[in-house]
């Protein structure tokens, strides 16, 4: 961890260089974010609820994952698509493999991009407007669980991550299909699962478990029934199936190593 942390230092002091740009950057993020939340407050302006949910209650959705992608984006850039496939491509993956360093831990501290700090910022501004609007009644349970729903959140979406780098070694470029399950699985889980078709939400169910990342430690949290009764331990599953995604990742990430072969950069 302490070799970690020096290569996160490093990338901090790079950053720190163009302090105008990562403060324009910052606040882009903050803009287009919140500028997505603001076209969302509008439809629920008109519309008040949308399958029982109301505005409040999906922000708590809503920034729960914002703040925990946020994280994730920031810790796990170096296995970002655009930025793996670039190591690739220009042989500096090659380069890495030859250092006396764990070839994971250098891509983990290649990319710690600090602008995602905006991300984190609108994202804990939503969650808590959702907090200020809500009746929430925080029990001690409920407070010692929080911690964990946002680490399995991260665990989850740092697994797709690896994933989609390790899937890099075979298509030298980035796959758009990984992108549908990040970004796009990010952007799903701000909403309630019950607006969606039975196909797709089968498939964030059985086959990717977003639905037990968000959805259900948010009906647990907001005291909501659960409208697929699912059994009673559903909304203490995140954690657990974060850290199984994760596990899955690397596993599959070591295997990608075995049978990596060079582009020739």
């Amino acid at each position: 961890m302490g070799l970690y942390f020096k290569l996160i230092g490093v990338q901090i002091r790079s950053q720190m260089q163009y302090r105008s740009q990562f403060v324009l950057d910052t606040l882009a993020l903050l803009l287009v974010t919140g500028l997505e939340f603001s076209s969302l407050a509008l439809v629920f302006n008109r519309f008040k609820s949308i399958e029982g949910w109301n505005l409040a209650e999906v922000a708590f959705l809503y920034g729960l994952v914002e703040i925990a992608f946020g994280l994730t984006d920031m810790i796990f850039g170096g296995f970002d698509g655009p930025s793996f496939g670039r190591f690739i491509r220009q042989g500096t993956f090659d380069q890495m493999m030859l250092r006396p360093i764990g070839i994971t831990l250098q891509v983990l501290g290649s990319e710690f991009n600090l602008k995602r700090f905006g991300k984190i910022t609108i994202g804990i501004v939503i969650f808590s407007y959702a907090l200020n609007h809500l009746s929430l009644t925080w029990t001690l349970a409920k407070l010692l669980y929080f911690p964990f729903v946002i680490l399995g959140l991260v665990l989850f979406f740092g697994g797709l991550f690896v994933i989609g780098a390790t899937i890099i070694f075979w298509t030298v470029e980035s796959s758009e299909v990984m992108n549908i399950f990040t970004y796009g699985g990010s952007f799903m889980m701000a909403y309630p699962m019950n607006i969606y078709e039975t196909w797709l939400r089968n498939l964030f169910t059985f086959v990717v478990p977003a639905i037990f990342l968000n959805y259900y430690p948010a009906l647990y949290f907001l005291g909501k029934p659960d409208p697929f009764h699912f059994p009673p331990f559903a909304p203490f599953i995140a954690p657990f199936a974060g850290l199984a995604v994760f596990l899955i990742s690397l596993g599959f990430w070591v295997f990608g190593l075995k049978h990596y072969q060079s582009t020739g950069s």
